[in-house]
């Protein structure tokens, strides 16, 4: 193929998007796939704040993002140029990233929650993968991630969710809902869902691409 397959994996916090990432990547060797997270192009502000500010700051907003070199380095991968991209360490100071060195590949995957708000990636998409799950639910995976996994305190988890999380997702990624298929509704805890919906997914790419 002369371009890559560019699929695009939108969902909010809490939707099991990562456990689908995951899921969909098995079925592929690396020199099939690559993988651009918007995550990892976060403004770096972090070292400039106290712990109060942290708290407060809202990630949760497009222009937290360096939207250009997000960009620019899809770009350089469908010209079937590597990438090299420092990790996003979840906006610990202390954290020393990762160099991620991203090889170009017959499909490509964008995955973030403002890549179909970004207009000019949104047009790039061949495939527009959107997963939601019920805000219960969501914020319920939200809680057992930032609670266990990163230490943060339930009023802290609380206050982002109801100030940040929720407006962001309501104003930035939902009204592209209806542009999206397949659209995937990830209210259960059974893997074994996502597992059958990311095969499905992969034997129809397989079968159009190799």
């Amino acid at each position: 193929m002369n371009k890559p397959y560019i699929v695009g994996i939108a969902g909010g916090s809490g939707s099991g998007k990562t456990f689908f990432l995951k899921c969909f990547l098995e079925h592929f060797t690396p020199d099939e796939v690559c993988l651009v997270s918007q995550d990892d192009y976060y403004i770096p502000v972090a070292h400039k704040m106290t712990k109060e500010e942290n708290k407060l700051y809202n990630f949760d907003l497009p222009d937290t993002i360096d939207h250009q070199h997000f960009q620019e380095d899809i770009s350089k991968l469908l010209n079937k140029e590597t990438i090299l991209k420092h990790e996003y360490t979840f906006n610990n100071p202390d954290a020393i990233p990762k160099v991620l060195e991203i090889k170009p590949a017959p499909i490509l995957i964008v995955e973030g929650l403002f890549i179909l708000h970004f207009k000019d990636i949104a047009q790039l998409l061949d495939m527009k993968v959107f997963i939601e799950a019920d805000e219960d639910i969501a914020l319920q995976r939200r809680l057992k991630r930032d609670l266990i996994e990163r230490g943060y305190s339930h009023d802290d988890v609380m206050y982002k969710w109801l100030n940040h999380v929720v407006p962001a997702y309501k104003e930035y990624l939902l009204p592209y809902k209806n542009e999206c298929h397949p659209i995937i509704t990830n209210n259960k805890h059974v893997a074994d869902d996502i597992m059958a919906v990311t095969e499905e997914i992969s034997a129809n790419l397989r079968a159009r691409l190799f």
